[in-house]
């Protein structure tokens, strides 16, 4: 076995990194106009009223958000038999080390004022808290397999490389991306594929028989998947403008989530013996409809539209739990213990396809010439874009978010690939009891 021992790795990286949280926090971060004490003077000159401040806008979506991130994704990660602790716990630790990083990154990127400092709203929030999400997916290809300290590394570097491909794709190619297919499931997927790629381990059947579910396990693994299912419109709507574009994105991924539940029990149904339900299937390809609605989420996809693709991607997600995934590890030694290629990597790239096609084939018909404008946002340097051309921005897009995810993946998982950061054995994955006090070993 291994040294696992982080006596003093995990609690020097987490107040250093804090440390210098709160050193950076002093030295760029300010509220914005409508959290800072001179809203009520700014709202009288404006002639605005409370209600109008964004907070009122935002903060529903925001809770909803969240409670995706710190309740969704952590219990969809409590599957494994003796492994709910970390699945639960280091998704609350990357999280709240990661949305203090992505305020800074993201603000250096998008919010920097001619000060010099990072103007924070609520909308800031929501947007640290995608910037998350992709960390979240990555730790799911690694669930069970390293150590908290390898995961606040992971989380560092997952989190800047982020802000770079979400930079470029939005603001130089001037893709849309909503609800984050590209940026956000494909660049997170394709990222922890790579380092786990990178952290292969050929002797990890050693730890086989901690790498499977109980009864009670998969129950409450279930439970966040309800909260991700229930809330993924808001996922996907919330930074949409407000209006038309909002309303529609709730729709579209309502759509698409319903659609995906019924293909994904079929698709279960029919390759298991007996006609009988894979509880893994039910848990994340029913999701992967959300996931592929993100991109074009506030596209005029129409609502049979929506039905098709969430009908696609419950195929294509529960039938890579049953083949690629088995192949993936066989032959191309990737270990995806949560299966993250079948319901981020795979449904990311169909979202990112469905937005390129869905922008290209946008028309004044469809959309009016002001819809269009507002949609893709053709304004500015953008105003004489035509939607043909905006489909081969969405295309690119989707391409830098892959190159990103794949070759960031591979340098970090070659840093964690370092005898140093106390990784468990091969023979000791899966379980609690390397990293945490359990007390009741039954």
């Amino acid at each position: 076995m291994g040294n696992t021992n982080v006596h003093l790795s995990l609690p020097a990286v987490c107040i250093v990194w804090q440390t210098a949280m709160i050193i950076l926090f002093g030295v760029f971060m300010r509220y914005d106009h409508e959290s800072d004490a001179h809203w009520v003077e700014h709202r009288k000159h404006s002639n605005l009223t409370d209600i109008e401040n964004d907070f009122y806008f935002r903060y529903p979506s925001f809770q909803d958000v969240h409670v995706m991130i710190f309740v969704g994704f952590g219990f969809l990660m409590t599957f494994l038999k003796r492994y709910s602790f970390g699945g639960v716990g280091f998704n609350f630790l990357i999280a709240a080390f990661g949305l203090q990083w992505a305020l800074l990154m993201q603000g250096w990127f998008h919010w920097l004022d001619a000060d010099g400092k990072i103007r924070i709203g609520i909308e800031n929030l929501i947007n640290a808290d995608f910037c998350v999400a992709g960390c979240l997916i990555a730790y799911g290809a690694l669930l069970g397999k390293v150590s908290p300290v390898q995961l606040m590394v992971l989380t560092l570097f997952g989190i800047t490389l982020f802000a770079v491909e979400e930079f470029i794709i939005i603001s130089v190619i001037h893709a849309r991306d909503a609800g984050g297919s590209m940026v956000i499931h494909t660049f997170g997927g394709y990222y922890g594929l790579s380092v786990s790629w990178m952290l292969y381990r050929p002797n990890l059947h050693q730890s086989s028989r901690l790498q499977g579910s109980v009864y009670h396990s998969d129950v409450f693994a279930m439970i966040g998947t309800l909260f991700l299912w229930m809330f993924w419109p808001s996922f996907n709507s919330a930074i949409c403008d407000h209006g038309d574009g909002q309303h529609r994105a709730a729709i579209n991924t309502y759509l698409c989530l319903a659609s995906t539940v019924l293909t994904t029990v079929a698709i279960s149904s029919l390759f298991q013996k007996h006609g009988k339900l894979d509880m893994v299937h039910i848990q994340n390809s029913t999701l992967a409809g959300g996931v592929a609605a993100g991109t074009a989420a506030e596209f005029m996809l129409m609502p049979y539209g929506c039905l098709i693709v969430g009908f696609c991607c419950g195929i294509i997600s529960t039938l890579g739990y049953i083949f690629l995934t088995p192949f993936m590890e066989k032959h191309l030694k990737i270990q995806d213990t949560c299966g993250i290629h079948n319901l981020h990597a795979m449904p990311g790239v169909v979202g990112g396809i469905v937005g390129a096609i869905t922008a290209a084939s946008a028309s004044i018909e469809v959309y009016g010439h002001e819809g269009l404008v507002n949609t893709f946002d053709f304004m500015d340097k953008f105003k004489d874009m035509v939607p043909t051309t905006q489909g081969g921005h969405q295309a690119a897009g989707l391409c830098v978010a892959l190159c990103f995810g794949i070759g960031g993946g591979i340098i970090v998982g070659a840093i964690l690939r370092l005898p140093i950061w106390g990784d468990p054995a091969d023979d000791n994955c899966f379980d609690d009891e390397t990293y945490w006090e359990v007390r009741d070993k039954s």
